[in-house]
């Protein structure tokens, strides 16, 4: 697919490694899609079962390179080695290598020194076809599916600006908050939530849908949380939620601009919880 491309990083020197990500089922980019497939389409890729790494470098004339490699542990070792602040040289063994991608994915704020700037490859040696980072300057799927990885991330912040007394019993409004401006969509009778907010209605019951009807593998992902909790990411049309299965969860909407709306346990949402958390894909 990417023969010549591999060609011209392999005769300018060996790539300047700069980062590396997983792109697998259960942990992918996700400002790329919604969805695993998702996610390799952006890179004009096939979804593979066991996933692919993804290594960010530049050549020596400082072009960006994306190296795709089938050798997953390799970048998941790399990875957990740099998180812990160790040293690891990621140097992937050529047969691995999938194809060499002219650009980057992602926005990455690093560069290889003693190389020039990064910038795009020569038009010659790219055919045209450059990756670029999704654009996030506007509210949009990309801008909403990185606000859902930060609530992941810092999930006890969050948490901590919505206290117990801002969800109302089921059936009645949350008053507006600092951190979220408009009403919950606490569990109703029968699981239905009554009243709230319909943006928030939707997602729920398009989330419970997925239990009938699995959705593409990686709109939801199951992953650690202190204790006996897990986090739950869920991704669908339009809409992010995140959520931990002992707690409550926060949705956002492509057509709420920056806003994170909590969505309180109620009636409905454990078991909602419970049953995504069983059909999620986790990581190896």
């Amino acid at each position: 697919m990417a023969g010549t491309d591999e060609e011209a990083v392999a005769a300018d020197e060996a790539l300047y490694v700069l980062t590396a990500v997983l792109l697998t089922s259960a942990q992918f980019p996700s400002v790329l899609g919604d969805d695993y497939p998702e996610a390799c389409a952006a890179l004009g890729l096939v979804p593979r079962a066991d996933g692919y790494g993804l290594v960010l470098g530049q050549d020596g004339d400082g072009a960006r390179w994306t190296v795709v490699i089938d050798d997953v542990s390799l970048v998941a070792v790399a990875i957990a080695s740099w998180d812990c602040g160790m040293e690891y040289e990621l140097s992937p063994d050529e047969r691995t290598v999938v194809a060499a991608l002219p650009g980057w994915p992602l926005a990455l704020a690093v560069a290889a020194p003693g190389v020039p700037a990064p910038h795009d490859p020569a038009p010659e040696v790219s055919d045209g076809l450059v990756l670029t980072p999704p654009d996030t300057t506007d509210w949009g799927p990309a801008q909403r599916r990185l606000g859902a990885d930060e609530i992941a991330l810092q999930w006890a912040a969050w948490r901590d600006q919505i206290g117990d007394g801002h969800f109302p019993a089921p059936g009645g409004q949350a008053e507006t908050t600092e951190a979220a401006k408009t009403a919950e969509a606490a569990g109703g009778e029968e699981g239905a939530p009554q009243g709230g907010h319909q943006g928030v209605r939707r997602v729920l019951a398009e989330a419970r849908g997925y239990i009938d009807s699995p959705p593409p593998l990686g709109r939801v992902r199951s992953s650690f949380a202190p204790g006996d909790a897990r986090t739950l990411r869920a991704d669908g049309p339009g809409w992010s939620m995140v959520a931990r299965t002992d707690d409550i969860a926060f949705v956002l909407l492509d057509e709420e601009p920056g806003e994170v709306l909590p969505v309180g346990r109620g009636l409905e949402l454990p078991g909602l919880l419970e049953a995504l958390d069983k059909m999620a894909v986790r990581p190896s």
